[in-house]
Parts: structure tokens; sequence; C-alpha cells
């Protein structure tokens, strides 16, 4: 069927082909309708002619007789041709056959064409919806990502507010168990050397133990914190390293506690075999007196 035909091209082919048939139809209809009609009617016979009459025998001539025999014969030999009988009844109008068949043939056309023109018009208006949901489809995801990257931005901006305000409460809590320690500490070695003054007058004249020298070189060693002149980053500075030479302290500590266990167990050890050797060695001699 015409309306099957996606191509305008292939349409407009078949439309003509379509014509062109029923042209030719017609044109033979025309030709066979106007052999019947000027079909030539068979040729009258010719009518004998008269004989001439006799005329007088005193003036012998010749009959004209044979020279009608031979018209006669020509005229016979010609091809007679008969008008075609048309049947008995009505009779039948071949213009208006051929108008009819034309016309149902320019309704079928025009109602091919109408089918194609309502298809194309529909696949049309599929096309302009699909594009329609297309567009709006395209624009509820640029909705979509545009709220998505505000929600984004949002969680940044909120994320970095946190990592400013921790960063601030620690800086700040720092700066307090800083200035704890430095208050320790200040107090701690005014006291300290205080504490060492006081017993340094109550011995007197006193000799010194070993004990003492290292207290009095440790005091020597450590001085007094002189820090109310530094500012902030001084003081972080100074903080971090007396926090590091803490650690240090610390780890010289440790060492020297298990160095002091091993010393202690290697003494333990030394002892009990000595103690196990003397008594074999008592054994022996009470042996070699019996």
């Amino acid at each position: 069927p015409l309306h099957s035909l996606s191509s305008p091209w292939l349409l407009t082919a078949c439309c003509v082909a379509i014509a062109e048939e029923v042209v030719e139809e017609v044109v033979e209809e025309e030709v066979v309708e106007e052999e019947v009609e000027v079909a030539p009617e068979a040729a009258p016979e010719p009518e004998a002619e008269p004989e001439p009459e006799p005329e007088p025998e005193a003036e012998p001539e010749p009959e004209p007789e044979p020279e009608a025999e031979e018209v006669v014969e020509e005229e016979a030999q010609k091809p007679q041709f008969k008008v075609p009988k048309v049947p008995d009844g009505d009779k039948v109008d071949f213009d208006d056959i051929q108008k009819k068949r034309q016309n149902k043939d320019l309704i079928e056309l025009q109602a091919l064409i109408d089918a194609h023109f309502e298809h194309r018009k529909k696949e049309e208006e599929e096309l302009i919806a699909l594009k329609e949901r297309i567009e709006k489809r395209r624009a509820e995801r640029a909705e979509q990502n545009r709220i998505r990257s505000e929600k984004e931005k949002e969680r940044a901006a909120r994320r970095e507010e946190e990592r400013l305000k921790r960063e601030e409460a620690d800086a700040k809590k720092k700066a307090d168990e800083d200035a704890k320690k430095k208050s320790a500490l200040s107090s701690m070695g005014s006291n300290y050397s205080s504490h060492l003054q006081k017993a340094d007058s109550k011995r007197g004249g006193k000799k010194e133990t070993e004990r003492e020298k290292k207290k009095k070189i440790l005091a020597g060693r450590r001085k007094a914190l002189n820090i109310d002149h530094l500012n902030e980053e001084k003081l972080k500075e100074k903080a971090k390293e007396l926090h590091e030479w803490m650690q240090t302290l610390e780890s010289e500590k440790f060492d020297h506690i298990e160095r002091l266990k091993r010393q202690k167990y290697e003494v333990t050890t030394l002892r009990k075999r000595v103690e196990e050797l003397s008594k074999f060695s008592k054994k022996g001699k009470t042996v070699r007196r019996k």
C-alpha cells in the first residue's frame, strides 16, 4: 500500500506510475471507440449500368459489354467491409464507462495520497512529541545536576567550616596546655632551686654525698625559664623544644632502666652459679678429708 512508503520520493514515483497506467488505459479505450465508431462502411455495390439500346445494324460497332464485365469483376475483387452489429438492448456508452473508471482511479489515488499524508502528519507529530520529551528530560537532568552541585558545594563549605572550628579548638587547647606547662615548669624550677638552697643551708659544712653532688649538678644545668618576653610563636617553639628534650630524656631513662634490669638478672644468675659451685666444692673437700 502507498501509506507504507516512508519516502516522499517513492510516493511520487508510485503516483506517477499509477497515473501513466490510467492514461494508457484511457488512450487505449479511446482508440478502440474511434475504430468502432469510424469503421469504414462497406462499399456499396456498384449498380449495373443500363445496357445500351440496340442501334441499327447499318452501322456495326463493337459492343461495350465486355468493358462493363471487367469493371464488375474488378469491383468484386475489392475487399468488402461490414459494419459491426450493435447488440440488441440498451446502447453501451463508452464515454460514461471511461469517466466512471477515471473517477474511480482518481478517488483511489486521492485516498492513497490522503492516507500517506495523514500517516506522515502523525509521524511528524510523534517526532515533535519525542523532541519535546527529550528537551524536557534534558532540562530535568540539568536541573538535577545543578541541585546536586549546589548540595556538594554546601557540604564542602560545611566540612571546611567544621575543619576550621576543629583546628581553632585544637590550637586553643594546645595553647592552654602550653601555658599550663609553662607555669608548671617555671614554678617547679624556682621551687626546686629554693629547696636545694634550703637543704644546703641545713647541712652546713657536712660532706656532700654523691646524690647531693648529682642534684647540685642538675640544678646548675636546669636553668630557670625566662619566657615573659616571648611572643606566641616563640613560646610554641620553646614548648616544642622542651617537649622534644623530655622525650629524649624519657628514652634515655628507659634505656638505662632496661640495662639495669639486665645487669641485675645477670648478677643474680652469676650469684646462683657461684653458690652452686661453692656447694660442690665443699662436698669435694669433705670427701677428700674422709
